[in-house]
């Protein structure tokens, strides 16, 4: 009989801990996912095709490029910088750096010609890079990511209206369940209650359904579902915050009434390692978190499956995603050959064969129908989840956003009333925004969670 994890003892590292799992939101990619099948060995199950791309653009005469991608991410970019060369002749070197340290790295290196010719990064910093002036517009394949990336992927992949980015693949999360202890995942946040009414045994820390309540980013869905959002023009103006609009109140009320009928603990004793640790003792049937557990999961031996999370206030839930995209450094040599390299690693081929070797889940429409895609379940359903997605905001105003929200989920948890919470939050957002406003700190892009 496995042994069951204490509540109280789980608590006292529970911040430590849930601190660590919520910053690999921007620091891990979708790897954990079974390969489709081994690229390299010729048994893939796509019929990938690597041409060269329909563009007048060629590569400037003796043109060489570095690419900066994180370790998890080597399998793809070394198979795809070996496409690349056969195609266009020019050579393609990586250096592992994770995409959370690359534009810190980027701001020293670029201008004294040290740094990558393509960098590989998500939204939230792209803020910063782009008013710095350190990468270069995708201009030249602009209409081609425009029509054939999901358009939150293209969201993600701007600033100020302007397309800098070529989007590789998605980071959202999801809901993991039991399939021993729940057969079907409940379409709607009803049917979460009605089944954890029957199916709770606090004594015994079982539960039917658990996510990050004191977290802001994954408590999203009671906000971004019923019409609240952080910004407001798809994210890019600070001015008009919505989080605290009526339908923002309106699903922070159904958040709030979990409280008592699906989760009886205390903000302060529900975080990602207490949940991962019950889910994968069997004690939990329903588990709101990302694709980076998928193999924790898999190692504890739990029969589960990946499923959008329930529908809130009658609406489809709408999580908060991130987008990890190419971007060529304005600081390159070889802008021709860099640009060629972003398209030529981020189109349909390129994202069937990230899929293959790693498990990213793409951001490429057709790719994303292919047959075996869709028929992989953990994958298909991440990707229907980031579909009903908003991208998280790229602007620098979101670095005064996390804190402020996150005390509000927790106070809002622990009964307060919710107009008032969330009125006080978005005060503070403003004025931290004014306050930034006139002394702007150096990392105000780099999210808290």
């Amino acid at each position: 009989m496995k042994k069951k994890t204490s509540i109280g003892s789980l608590s006292k590292v529970s911040l430590v801990v849930a601190a660590l799992s919520l910053t690999m939101v921007t620091a891990c990619s979708n790897n954990a996912n079974e390969p489709a099948g081994n690229h390299a060995s010729g048994a893939s199950k796509f019929d990938l095709t690597f041409d060269k791309l329909e563009t007048d653009l060629v590569p400037e005469p003796g043109a060489s490029l570095l690419v900066w991608e994180s370790k998890e991410a080597r399998p793809f970019v070394e198979a795809i910088m070996k496409e690349f060369t056969d195609v266009y002749g020019v050579e393609v070197r990586m250096q592992e750096l994770g995409t959370m340290d690359q534009i810190g790295k980027f701001e020293l290196d670029g201008p004294a010609g040290l740094a990558a010719d393509v960098i590989t990064t998500s939204q939230d910093h792209l803020g910063k890079a782009a008013s710095a002036g350190l990468i270069l517009p995708n201009d030249e394949f602009e209409a081609a990511t425009r029509s054939e990336h999901e358009e939150v992927a293209v969201t993600a992949a701007s600033y100020n209206n302007k397309l800098y980015g070529y989007p590789i693949k998605v980071m959202t999360y999801a809901m993991f369940y039991n399939k021993d202890l729940i057969s079907k995942p409940p379409a709607t946040m009803e049917e979460v209650i009605e089944f954890s009414q029957t199916f709770n045994d606090p004594d015994s820390n079982k539960y039917g359904f658990m996510f990050d309540v004191p977290f802001f980013y994954f408590s999203y869905p009671f906000i971004g579902s019923t019409g609240g959002y952080i910004f407001g023009k798809d994210g890019t103006d600070p001015a008009d915050i919505g989080l605290n609009n009526e339908g923002a109140i309106k699903g922070m009320e159904l958040f709030a009434s979990l409280r008592d009928k699906v989760l009886p603990i205390s903000a302060g004793d529900i975080a990602s390692d207490i949940k991962t640790t019950l889910f994968s003792e069997g004690s939990v049937a329903m588990n709101v978190t990302g694709s980076w557990f998928i193999d924790t999961f898999r190692q504890a031996g739990i029969n589960f499956g990946v499923a959008p999370i329930p529908a809130v206030g009658g609406q489809d839930s709408v999580t908060l995603s991130q987008v990890n995209s190419w971007y060529v450094s304005a600081y390159s040599k070889y802008p021709n050959a860099a640009k060629l390299f972003a398209r030529f690693a981020s189109n349909k081929s390129a994202q069937l064969l990230n899929y293959e070797l790693t498990g990213a889940v793409p951001t490429h429409k057709e790719a994303a129908q292919n047959a075996v895609i869709q028929a992989d379940e953990i994958t298909s359903a991440f990707y229907k989840q980031f579909s009903s997605s908003h991208s998280a905001p790229s602007i620098p105003e979101i670095g005064s956003v996390w804190v402020p929200m996150d005390a509000a989920m927790v106070e809002i948890w622990d009964g307060k009333d919710v107009k008032e919470v969330l009125d006080r939050a978005v005060k503070q957002i403003r004025d931290a925004i004014s306050l930034n406003a006139k002394s702007p700190k150096p990392d105000s892009t780099k999210a808290s969670f």
